[in-house]
């Protein structure tokens, strides 16, 4: 289907002339005034390709069509080229600054007009197309984030999903427990506390769904045991990255937990800089009728690599940000200088314990 073009001169030549360069693309209609154009607008907006506009003219000139034209919305779907015999910079900055895409000067050439116009046209279409295309992804994301919601609140109806869910708190104090117990016994021998702080993290009905989704598993309370190894979540923030090191190993010695996966982020960080120690261990729970092994994902940092990841977690989720690139390099540096100043400080409290010996 033609687009359809609307030319809007007061001088018939100029309107004859587009028309007869221009017809054989397209549908041209014309109006002879401001007044004129905007009632064909109305009347034929969405299949308009582009409008043609003269500046100077009777009744309503072209700075009061534009105006007109921005104030219903149809700038953003509708191309403007102002006809012109003027080149004066502050007439073409102010259309400019108005909304208007390009200029056709008189004389007319007729291969520069229809450049123009094609170039002009075409880059409206896939702008538009690709609005569109944003459009349907937003609703069809709406559509799946309600889907997620109700098949998540269902889950967290299922009174087996609540009891699954209390097995994996078990298992977080289980090894809140045992971190407490290494950090007594640490400080007594060192005389100082291996970790700053702990911090957990149960993941919620919405978090499971989505993951096991992601997976392509079907939500099963099976699945959840077998196929996630992070619902339960434990962080451990140490003063120093030997500490680290140490108080890990540490916790798979103890003869009933069983490490089943471990990912040393420090010694190899991913690409955007980011740096811990994850295992993934199995530790018992001991119910009222049965002992059981729970999966577990428990994280090693220095306060520093926390504060780092906090920051970096927040611009993940934040797709808006401005200059995204210019920060996810800027944190990358920062990783790589905050690597060097936990070693750093490091050997600064080695020197301290040697004197203090």
């Amino acid at each position: 289907m033609r687009g359809r073009i609307l030319v809007v001169d007061d001088a018939e030549v100029n309107r004859e002339l587009l028309r007869a360069m221009l017809e054989d693309d397209y549908v041209v209609d014309t109006a002879q005034d401001g007044e004129e154009a905007i009632r064909k607008l109305w009347e034929y907006r969405e299949e308009t390709a582009a409008l043609l506009l003269d500046l100077q003219m009777p009744k309503m000139d072209g700075f009061a069509v534009i105006e007109e034209i921005r104030k219903n919305g149809w700038l953003q779907k509708i191309p403007v080229l102002i006809i012109s015999s003027e080149s004066a910079v502050d007439i073409e900055n102010r259309c400019f600054h108005m909304g208007v895409s390009d200029f056709i000067h008189k004389p007319f050439e007729a291969s520069i007009v229809k450049n123009r116009i094609r170039n002009t046209v075409e880059l409206f279409a896939c702008k538009n197309e690709l609005e569109r295309e944003v459009e349907r992804q937003t609703e069809a994301l709406r559509k799946q984030s309600r889907i997620i919601q109700i098949q998540a609140g269902q889950l967290q109806e299922a009174e087996a999903f609540h009891t699954l869910m209390m097995q994996y708190r078990c298992a977080i104090m289980e090894i809140e427990t045992k971190l407490k117990v290494l950090n007594e016994a640490f400080s007594r021998q060192y005389k100082r506390n291996p970790f700053e702080s702990i911090k957990s993290r149960l993941k919620t009905s919405e978090s499971i769904y989505e993951k096991l989704s992601r997976k392509g598993y079907p939500v099963t309370l099976e699945n959840i045991e077998e196929k996630l190894s992070d619902v339960a979540g434990i962080r451990v923030i140490c003063s120093f990255p030997d500490d680290i090191y140490r108080l890990a190993k540490l916790l798979i010695r103890q003869d009933d937990i069983i490490l089943l996966k471990e990912k040393d982020y420090i010694k190899n960080p991913k690409s955007n800089g980011y740096r811990s120690l994850h295992l993934i261990i199995s530790i018992p729970i001991f119910l009222s009728n049965e002992k059981k092994y729970m999966k577990a994902e428990v994280q090693f940092r220095t306060i520093a690599m926390d504060f780092w990841a906090s920051l970096e977690h927040k611009l993940k989720y934040k797709k808006s940000v401005d200059n995204a690139e210019e920060i996810v390099e800027q944190l990358r540096i920062c990783a790589d200088s905050i690597e060097v100043l936990d070693y750093q400080m490091q050997d600064i409290r080695d020197k301290i314990n040697e004197h203090i010996s």
